[in-house]
């Protein structure tokens, strides 16, 4: 009994084959063939190939929520050289709210301003980088370019500029920093500059910025203002810089951080109070904190996505290919052989044979006539209907 059932089981699985076979002997192969199949497997590895760098690829999803870290300190990060003596200036940070962030994380360190052949290479190749990501405009592009980490130092230079580097860490409102004459104090309203100690003539804002950036550092990361380098024309010149911070959430598959991103207005002007041009000689960078935060993940294809696709390129290409394949054939046999029937002799029956054809069928009659190829010499035999009554071919 079990036997039967399983038997039954098996003949019924049989009956739900979608697949049947074909003996090998039931399948003729041509030349056009083999070739079709040659040029579909070519064009199925192809795109199965260029599909698998589609799956490669990642590309960055951006999303935005409403930043509700307040409290927290933004760093900043600098590195600014400045054509004066260390000892005539002094940086610090005033916040909106009257709030006077002490400098003692930036270093004073005296340098040359004019840049030796070496460092100028490197100081052109940030250059051509940042009007590269100007053109990109991609967060990935400018998180993942190759770090610079600075210019080779130069210890045969004499020593008249400043180079003032390192970071400060303070509240996440809208805030002032700046880089101007004299050694900043404390004051109950503020703070002020002792600018009355140093000589005018010795005023020269030219400066370089050589890294800016806010919150956590990350290895590789260039700010748009990396790279800048402005020259003063006049000892009384203002250089001013709007920069506007967006806090960032970077999720990558190499890097998980918090940071920053910012975008810069800038502007200059020559001091002059007797033509209405009023202000203080320095370098002022005015920044405010954005509400919205940005989340950037990186994303790229799913496996099974990856896997239907390529089992649609395969299906398609087969099957696409196979319907072709018999339309041209079907094509080139009507065009070199049915619409040549006209050219054709064919051999007709004599008299006996087509009466015993008559007796046998009773309207329609199948009689069986050969025909020559004009062109490829090759015979065909053919059913054609006969009308009871006639002796031609329908």
């Amino acid at each position: 009994m079990r036997r039967l059932t399983k038997k039954k089981a098996l003949t019924l699985m049989k009956e739900l084959d979608a697949f049947p076979k074909v003996p090998e002997s039931y399948v003729e192969s041509t030349t056009s063939g083999g070739t079709v199949s040659l040029i579909a497997f070519t064009f199925m590895a192809v795109l199965a190939l260029l599909e698998f760098f589609v799956y490669r690829h990642t590309w960055m999803k951006y999303e935005y929520e409403v930043d509700r870290d307040f409290s927290s300190k933004l760093r900043i990060n600098v590195d600014i050289t400045v054509a004066m003596r260390c000892q005539y200036i002094g940086a610090d940070v005033l916040d909106l709210a009257e709030t006077m962030v002490a400098s003692d994380g930036l270093q004073y360190e005296p340098v040359n301003f004019e840049l030796p052949p070496q460092q100028r290479i490197w100081h052109m190749t940030l250059l051509h980088i940042q009007e590269r990501l100007r053109v990109e405009h991609a967060l990935q592009d400018v998180i993942f370019k190759a770090a610079i980490k600075g210019a080779p130092p130069d210890s045969t230079a004499s020593l008249s500029a400043c180079r003032i580097h390192g970071h400060l860490y303070v509240n996440k409102v809208a805030g002032n920093f700046h880089i101007t004459v004299g050694k900043s104090i404390p004051h109950p309203r503020g703070h002020a500059h002792l600018a009355a100690l140093v000589s005018h003539d010795s005023y020269n804002f030219s400066h370089r910025i050589d890294h800016l950036s806010f919150g956590e550092p990350l290895p590789g990361m260039i700010s748009p203002l990396d790279g800048t380098e402005k020259i003063a024309i006049d000892s009384n010149h203002m250089f001013q810089y709007f920069i506007t911070i967006v806090p960032t959430k970077l999720n990558t598959y190499k890097v998980s951080a918090d940071t920053h991103q910012y975008s810069v207005t800038e502007r200059e002007r020559v001091i002059n109070h007797a033509a209405g041009s009023h202000g203080v000689s320095g370098i002022f960078m005015k920044y405010d904190i954005s509400s919205l935060m940005v989340k950037v993940t990186e994303q790229h294809m799913p496996l099974w996505q990856f896997l239907v696709r390529l089992c649609g390129i395969i299906g398609g290409i087969f099957s696409t290919t196979g319907m072709i394949h018999g339309l041209v054939g079907f094509l080139v046999d009507v065009v070199c052989c049915r619409f040549q029937m006209g050219i054709y002799k064919p051999v007709k029956m004599d008299d006996i044979e087509m009466e015993k054809c008559r007796r046998t069928v009773t309207s329609y009659l199948n009689a069986c006539m050969f025909h020559r190829c004009d062109i490829c010499g090759q015979e065909y035999k053919l059913n054609v209907k006969l009308k009871h009554g006639n002796r031609g071919p329908l």
